[in-house]
């Protein structure tokens, strides 16, 4: 993947109960020596879990995706924003990335929230991505997502409306994430204009079914997400 001009490499734990994974943290190793950014993407609401990995892998980059803003979990967002601001104060050389659950498609009413969402988390993050997030949060509850309790991993693009809005008002870098594909990277770019963007489903390899298999991913698809995405950005630039 850093051969094919990633620059950024995001490992995912699974479970609390198997933090410990000696290859990924060689993954992390690997990355750093080669003079790109590791990010780890816990999926555990535990901070002394989470705190037991950072020490662990030292990642260069933390990344929190709970499904906040959602209504996902009672109580979840003041728990993800108690949780964080311990950590960051805990691990101070660990940059924070802050996922920010977007709807398929929205009201203003739903980017007025999204940007509340960003406002609050703001002083405690350093980077925002954007996610896809399943149903209609203004309705007061979302869909379940394909993990429960994080947004992510949908294979359907954001509101790029939301998204664009979030990049102008934010004065943190925002990472454009959610259904990016190489057909139409390119065209997110030049709409949204965000600081970097970002890859899960849509550059897997596909499986025998013809679905994205989950975390195996297609160098092919890689390398041209990659060079459509630079276009993009180099035409945002004329």
């Amino acid at each position: 993947m850093i051969a094919l001009g990633v620059d950024h490499v995001g490992s995912v734990l699974l479970a609390d109960r198997e933090w410990r994974q000696p290859l990924l943290r060689e993954t992390v190793r690997v990355t750093q020596r080669a003079g790109r950014r590791s990010s780890l993407i816990p999926l555990s609401g535990d901070a002394e879990a989470i705190a037991r990995a950072l020490d662990y892998y030292a990642p260069d980059l933390v990344h929190y995706c709970e499904a906040i803003g959602a209504d996902a979990i009672p109580g979840g967002e003041a728990q993800a924003f108690a949780r964080q601001a311990l950590l960051r104060e805990r691990f101070p050389q660990v940059a924070v990335m802050r996922s920010i659950p977007i709807p398929c498609s929205g009201s203003r009413e739903d980017g007025d929230r999204v940007l509340g969402l960003a406002r609050r988390f703001a002083p405690i993050s350093d980077f925002f991505l954007t996610d896809t997030l399943l149903g209609d949060p203004g309705a007061g509850s979302a869909t379940p997502q394909p993990v429960a309790g994080f947004v992510g991993i949908t294979g359907r693009t954001c509101d790029w409306d939301i998204a664009a809005r979030l990049v102008e008002d934010s004065r943190l870098p925002v990472v454009l994430a959610g259904g990016l594909s190489p057909g139409n990277v390119r065209q997110a770019v030049l709409r949204v204009r965000p600081a970097g963007v970002d890859s899960c489903t849509r550059t897997n390899r596909l499986g025998a079914t013809g679905e994205p298999v989950r975390f195996s991913k297609d160098p092919r698809l890689v390398e041209a997400f990659v060079c459509q995405a630079r276009l993009g950005a180099l035409s945002a630039c004329e």
